[in-house]
């Protein structure tokens, strides 16, 4: 292997892979290290946890080609370190150990042969579609941190994503709350297709994904588990998981008797200031929606704790409908609150027992997003 390239297009490939280094305790030692392949005029950078694969392209001035896996963070660290200039790196056939001269620094680290690392799958059967970049983008910021952490039950740690027609639905709930996003699809499919994807999977696509992308093709192939994302010069493979997704369209209350409608930045500060009190009181927040009877109506949220104190803060709002009470955990509504970019929100509520729904207040007035809180049980005065 022979060929040179600019220093910062290594760095931003290297921390682009680098998001799939298996970590440092790992059964196969080998996923430790980046693979580095020349193809054709491009320098191509692998990086695998087994778990899921990112591939990156660059360009690059290829003399000889050549493949090699070298450990990644030693790598990464030293072309962090380097100049902006050009990197030209070296690998002498038969020899496993890598050079790269930039400027007046010049190092060699030891490789493996890249036919140890591990092969990453080809997705080339199933579905295949296309979606616009922003709507992907905000359908998984607002679903994907809902997924359970917990690994007690494997499906919740994932997305559920139904493909049909024109139409990508995404959900996540890991037992106390439930987020349900649907977007278009740039290119129909042509079967209805099912699958769970990793939630992690889907937050390192959400990083990778630059402003300069105008849309991502998905490529699903269920039979063999495995779901491929392209942008313009990453591809991001992952293992689905195996299982079946809740049915949760029977979670979502079919009505309600009280609508509040809402400022979110309000409701959003209302909701961390009772937060901070809540910390030593389970998280609970409790929420109480007063109709305006000859002033106007509010929200008031409100959280106490026996050793540290209480907070009470209100809010103006719409009420349609009674009045209501009900408690949330506060860290799940400030999570709902939080990645909503409308300015407004409907807070919809049946009884105290009952979860509750929260929906952004849109001009179109779509239901493309649902958010369902279960409540906490309090003892009201």
């Amino acid at each position: 292997m022979k060929l040179s390239c600019l220093q910062e297009d290594l760095n931003r490939g290297l921390a682009v892979v680098g998001r799939a280094v298996a970590p440092a305790r790992t059964t196969l030692p080998i996923t430790n290290n980046v693979l580095l392949a020349s193809d054709q005029s491009r320098l191509k950078l692998v990086a695998t946890n087994l778990e899921m694969a990112i591939s990156y392209w660059t360009g690059a001035k290829v003399e000889e080609e050549g493949v090699i896996t070298v450990p990644a963070r030693l790598l990464t660290e030293f072309v962090n370190s380097l100049p902006n200039d050009r990197i030209d790196i070296s690998l002498p056939s038969r020899v496993k150990t890598l050079g790269l001269k930039c400027a007046r620094f010049e190092a060699r680290i030891s490789g493996i042969d890249a036919k140890d690392f591990p092969p990453i799958p080809e997705v080339s059967e199933g579905i295949t579609t296309r979606v616009e970049v922003e709507a992907f983008r905000q359908a998984i910021s607002r679903v994907a941190f809902a997924a359970a952490t917990e690994e007690s039950r494997p499906v919740l740690t994932g997305v559920d994503a139904q493909f049909d027609k024109n139409e990508l639905t995404l959900a996540a709930a890991d037992g106390f709350r439930l987020a349900v996003y649907k977007l278009p699809l740039a290119t129909a499919v042509t079967e209805k297709t099912e699958v769970i994807i990793p939630a992690r999977t889907l937050a390192e696509l959400n990083r990778l994904i630059s402003d300069g992308e105008e849309t991502v093709d998905i490529t699903v192939n269920a039979s063999k588990g495995q779901i491929l994302f392209r942008l313009k010069d990453i591809e991001l493979v992952s293992q689905l998981i195996q299982g079946s997704f809740p049915q949760y369209s029977q979670l979502i209350p079919a009505s309600h008797t009280t609508k509040v409608v809402a400022d979110v930045a309000e409701f959003l500060r209302a909701t961390k200031t009772a937060s901070i009190f809540a910390r030593d009181g389970n998280g609970i927040v409790r929420l109480v929606a007063t109709p305006g009877e000859g002033q106007a109506a509010k929200l008031t949220i409100s959280a106490r704790s026996e050793e540290i104190g209480d907070d009470v803060g209100e809010v103006d709002v719409v009420v349609e409908g009674t009045g209501a009470k009900i408690a949330f955990n506060g860290k799940y509504l400030s999570d709902a609150l939080s990645v909503l970019s409308e300015s407004q929100v409907a807070l919809e509520i049946n009884s105290p027992s009952s979860p509750g729904v929260l929906r952004p207040v849109s001009t179109s007035q779509d239901n493309s997003y649902v958010h369902v809180i279960m409540p906490m049980f309090v003892q009201w005065e």
